[in-house]
């Protein structure tokens, strides 16, 4: 059991989350206007449009959604359920992440 919470908090240090406390990686209400194409087709989403970039994460949506954020590796970074309007997620740390709202799974860059 120690060798594992050990390994999960090596992963963690490694990731770069070691130097943000979990707890200050949480989505914020946003009025910033976003730019570019969105990653998925809102089409195809229920209208919701993600948006990645400068380390940010951004969720367009026109209803109430649970999303989930993941490492490259499975891990999971953030758990929320969000209202309609923009919203932000700061992590910081740049790479690849796995955005999950409902059946639809995107492939974010930042």
């Amino acid at each position: 059991m120690m060798r594992r919470l050990l390994a999960i908090l090596t992963l963690v240090f490694t990731l770069g989350l070691g130097n943000t406390a979990l707890a200050e990686i949480q989505w914020h209400d946003t009025n910033r206007e976003v730019q570019g194409k969105s990653l998925n087709d809102p089409r195809t989403s229920d209208g919701v449009e993600i948006y990645g970039s400068n380390g940010t994460i951004t969720i367009v949506t026109p209803k109430r959604i649970v999303v989930r954020v993941y490492t490259i590796l499975g891990q999971l970074v953030s758990q929320a359920t969000l209202q309609p309007g923009t919203k932000e997620l700061r992590l910081g740390t740049r790479g690849i992440y796995l955005v999950r709202i409902g059946t639809v799974t995107q492939k974010v860059a930042i």
